[in-house]
């Protein structure tokens, strides 16, 4: 954790560049705005630049996966350490990608929570230092609300409302977003969420660290009817989620078969099945319920082609429409958190001068923004 000596050292450099002013520039609420996105709030540090009248002008995003394999897993310490490593050499090199300068940015957003309380706290320091030395807005940004609007970035994006399954290492969700800041839980996973369970079920399966697109690789050599393993929840109403059992299943399988490496790709495929299906069932039941017709699914298990396969089927039998963020929009990225900064901050919005974090922060603790603004940037 950083100690609130290194904060002042960052302030007392920061303000102490020549030429900077400390007078705060605001938005006049009719211009395009430039925003510089911050993502620190787990294992990857990204940093984006968005323009709300050219759109994404340059993004740049290191993993840590090298840094964690060792560990089997995310070491919160190590992983905030190299966020405050990272993100001035970032910084610098997506506005020049941008060829912009940094004195042309109108506001920076960063990732305020849900995530590691080290890697987020890493994050809003560099996020408010940089904002106050240019003296311009900084904006707190809600992680799952950036993954959820990460669509957007994209060309066709869908119009509000919609439903959004939010499916990640931390969230499995089915959310109605009728508007920016208006989102209504449909449904949530009672225990795992998907993403955890591929990682735990890769563990225990030795595919090693990061378990979800290894057991996904594995799954693509596996015959997914040689183990077919329940759909949980889908046998009973509502759409809520839950995976413990079926991550329980799976290791039970490896066991009676002696963990046998020869098993691990068809219990891989069978447990990829289990998941993808349960998820299309509950997202198929929600767009029913709902009278709706866009799905978007976000989030770091959005990147898996079989689920991306199977809702796109799911959602032309209904007459609907999938919109995916890009692969490399799905994981973590500085992108997402300027996109939403950008929307918030086109809504008049920007943060309280005290910084604050929230490892735990519910969706639907946002709140709709003082003025409307468009579903999309033209």
């Amino acid at each position: 954790m950083l100690s609130p000596t290194i904060i002042r050292v960052y302030a007392v450099q920061a303000s102490n560049r020549p030429g900077k002013s400390n007078v705060n520039r605001k938005y006049d609420g009719k211009s395009a705005v430039r925003v510089l996105g911050i993502e620190t709030s787990c294992d990857e540090t990204g940093v984006a630049l968005y323009d709300t009248g050219q759109g994404l002008l340059a993004h740049m995003l290191h993993s840590q996966v090298k840094i964690h394999e060792s560990y089997g897993g995310v070491v919160p310490e190590i992983a905030s350490r190299d966020h405050i490593r990272r993100w001035v050499a970032l910084t610098r090199e997506c506005v020049a990608q941008a060829n912009t300068g940094i004195d042309q940015i109108d506001a920076v957003a960063y990732t305020a929570g849900p995530g590691l309380a080290g890697a987020l706290f890493s994050g809003a320091v560099a996020g408010r230092t940089l904002a106050w030395a240019l003296g311009v807005s900084a904006l707190a940004v809600h992680h799952m609300e950036a993954h959820l609007l990460a669509p957007m970035l994209e060309a066709g994006s869908p119009d509000f409302p919609f439903i959004c399954l939010l499916v990640s290492g931390g969230h499995t969700q089915l959310v109605r977003v009728d508007g920016l800041g208006v989102y209504h839980l449909l449904g949530d996973t009672l225990d795992d969420a998907a993403g955890e369970a591929f990682d735990k079920t890769a563990k225990m399966l030795g595919l090693g660290y990061p378990g979800g697109p290894k057991l996904a690789k594995a799954a693509e050599q596996g015959n997914p009817e040689k183990f077919v393993f329940a759909r949980p929840m889908t046998n009973r109403p509502g759409l809520d989620f839950s995976f413990s059992g079926l991550k329980t299943a799976a290791i039970t399988a490896f066991t009676e078969v002696n963990q046998d490496p020869l098993a691990v790709n068809d219990i891989a495929a069978g447990f990829q099945a289990s998941v993808v299906d349960t998820l299309c069932i509950k997202c198929r039941r929600a767009l029913q319920q709902e009278k709706l017709h866009h799905l978007v699914v976000a989030g770091g298990v959005a990147s898996n082609t079989r689920l991306r396969s199977a809702l796109e089927k799911m959602t032309s039998e209904l007459n609907g429409e999938l919109f995916c963020p890009r692969l490399e929009f799905c994981t973590d990225n500085g992108a997402m958190i300027a996109f939403a900064g950008a929307m918030r901050l086109q809504a008049g919005e920007s943060s309280a001068t005290e910084m604050v974090i929230r490892p735990r922060w519910p969706l639907t603790d946002m709140h709709p923004p003082v003025k409307t603004v468009e579903s999309r940037f033209n």
